[in-house]
This record gives structure tokens, C-alpha cells and sequence, in this order.
């Protein structure tokens, strides 16, 4: 289950979402379990059936002057009723009022209070985002990210087998390098794949019987990119002749990553053999078929059509007598 303490949650948005800590150190350490906001208007009123209280509480207009209608004793028990459950946090907007009861049952309690000058729309915008991003599935697989003519293209195969070499030969041509070796790949949404990599091995690349190549500072910043959505994978593997290789294109294969199906293409390699340009033409294939057009369908229709031309050809030519 992903999860994120509090603390960070804080320090992460307390610039960008101007985060005013209204209790200090307690209760920082406690861990946010759900990327999902609620707004406790129900339990403020007594029903707390359904209450999802699991989640970070949001205090806006609305719950701030239910609350300031209330007589000193309703309203105690009110904010009573919210906190007796293991709330992890409580953020008030639109830099509403604190009561002291709010502040004194949370800090007795270790639940963590927070207002921001923002309204309750922006701040759930903002940070609605924030926690899509950090509860997003996500998984580091041993691959090279490139971008060539835009295509994200995710490079698999076994250890040694010349990723890295492909991406450095993409790279001298004017693509784009995103990560080597070990890629973050994290889901956002149902079905968008974003890969990325972390600060200590971005944009370098291993090449075997070289070392460690630094590709933004050789090639330049137009070489590199933070991060790229996947939209293939090539798996690269040795040639074997016994192998029945795709020669027209016709059927579609699929690999899947964090149960997100993304096309998928296995080029087998020997040496001469140049990868760099069929990995080029690959990306080039990817973005015809996104306008509609399908080269290998074409042929095959065209084909098709010739075949059944001649039969029809031969047929007429069978049955002239004259």
C-alpha cells in the first residue's frame, strides 16, 4: 500500500500551497494512507456512519461557518465528535478562522492542523495533483527510456545486450536520452505510463569498455529530457534462426506494465545489423498509425487485390475457347 507521513506532505507544499503549521511538530510523523480529500460536513452535524475519516479533512467556508453558528458548547462537542476518530490531518482554507477547541482537542490528540490563504477549489487542485503523483503505482525496471521523434520508446532486454548503445547512437543522431539503466515507471490515470529517472543516475550512461558517459554536459541540454511518457516498448534479443519473426506487421503485440497494455516490439539483433535507424522507423511506424495510416494493412490490401485480380484473370483465360 503506498502511503506518505505528514511531515512531507508539509514540507513538500508549504511554498507552493502556503501552509501554515497551527501545531507544531506533534503528530508529523503520523502516515497518510489515501490520495482521496473529504470534507466532514456530516460529521461535524452527528452522522458519522459513512465518515471517511482515513483522509485528509478539508475546513472550508461551509464547515467553518456551521461551525461559528453554533453556541460554544455545540460547537466543542462538534469538533469533539470529528477528532475522536484517527484523522491524519486537518487543513483549513481560505485562511478561515482557528477555534481554540479545534486546536486543543488536535494537539491533545497528535492530528496535525494546517490553514492556507487559498480557497478550498484551489487548494484541492493543487493538492488533488500533488497526492495523484505520490500515491500513483509505480515500478523500477532495468530498461532505457529515449524519445525519438517524440515516441517515448522503453528499451528491454537482457543485461548487456546493447541498450545502452543504442540509446548513445539515438542520442549523437538528435534524440533524446530520458534515463539508462534503471527507469521509474509510474501510471497516472487508467492507462498513461510516465517514465522518469532518479538524481544520481539521470542522463548519465554505462557503456561497456568506456565507463560512465555524461550525456547532458557532451551533447548538450537538447539531448536529454526529465521524464517521458512510454508509448512502446522494444525488446531487444539475440537472433535465432528458429525463431518466426513478424515479416509483414499485421498482428499487433501487447506487453503489459502496471496492468497497462502498451505495444510492443521484439527485434531480434545481430551484428551489422543497424538497430538505430529500425529503432527510428519504429517511432516513425508509431506515429503513422496514429494519423490513420497502416503501411503493412496497406500492402496487404494491395496484395490482396492483385491476387484476386489474377484469379480472376486466369479464370477468364480458362474458359476462352475462341
Amino acid at each position: 500500500m503506498q502511503s506518505l507521513k505528514i511531515r512531507d506532505l508539509y514540507l513538500d507544499n508549504r511554498r507552493s500551497l502556503k501552509l501554515e503549521n497551527l501545531t507544531g511538530e506533534q503528530g508529523l510523523e503520523k502516515i497518510i494512507t489515501q490520495s482521496e480529500i473529504h470534507r466532514p460536513g456530516l460529521a461535524l452535524i452527528g452522522f458519522v456512519d459513512i465518515f471517511s475519516y482515513e483522509r485528509i479533512q478539508v475546513l472550508g467556508n461551509t464547515e467553518i461557518a456551521y461551525l461559528n453558528s453554533l453556541n460554544q458548547r455545540d460547537r466543542t462537542l462538534a469538533i469533539h465528535r470529528l477528532v475522536e476518530f484517527a484523522i491524519p490531518c486537518i487543513i483549513i482554507t481560505n485562511k478561515n478562522k482557528v477555534f481554540n477547541e479545534l486546536i486543543k482537542f488536535c494537539s491533545e490528540r497528535e492530528i496535525p492542523v494546517f490553514r492556507t490563504p487559498y480557497s478550498t477549489t484551489q487548494f484541492v487542485r493543487g493538492i488533488g495533483d500533488y497526492l495523484e503523483i505520490k500515491f500513483a503505482p509505480s515500478v523500477t525496471v532495468h530498461s532505457t527510456l529515449v524519445d525519438v521523434y517524440g515516441v517515448g520508446l522503453l528499451l528491454s532486454g537482457r543485461s548487456g545486450i546493447g541498450k545502452s548503445e543504442v540509446a548513445l547512437d539515438l542520442i549523437e543522431r538528435g534524440h533524446r536520452l530520458v534515463v539508462d539503466d534503471l527507469v521509474k515507471i509510474t501510471r497516472k490515470g487508467d492507462d498513461i505510463l510516465i517514465g522518469s529517472g532518479n538524481d544520481v543516475i539521470q542522463h548519465y550512461i554505462e557503456i561497456r569498455g568506456l565507463g560512465i558517459v555524461d550525456v547532458k554536459n557532451m551533447f548538450g541540454i537538447r539531448a536529454i529530457r526529465l521524464q517521458k511518457r512510454i508509448e512502446i516498448e522494444v525488446v531487444l534479443e539475440e537472433w535465432d534462426a528458429k525463431e518466426d519473426y513478424e515479416r509483414l506487421g499485421l498482428e499487433e503485440h501487447y506487453g503489459t506494465i502496471l496492468d497497462v497494455k502498451i505495444p510492443q516490439v521484439h527485434l531480434p539483433i545481430f551484428p551489422g545489423k543497424n538497430i538505430t535507424v529500425i529503432v527510428e522507423t519504429i517511432a516513425l511506424n508509431y506515429l503513422l498509425k496514429l494519423l490513420g495510416i497502416f503501411p503493412a494493412k496497406e500492402f496487404n490490401d494491395r496484395l490482396m487485390k492483385k491476387i484476386s485480380k489474377q484469379r480472376r484473370l486466369k479464370q477468364f483465360l480458362d474458359h476462352d475457347t475462341e
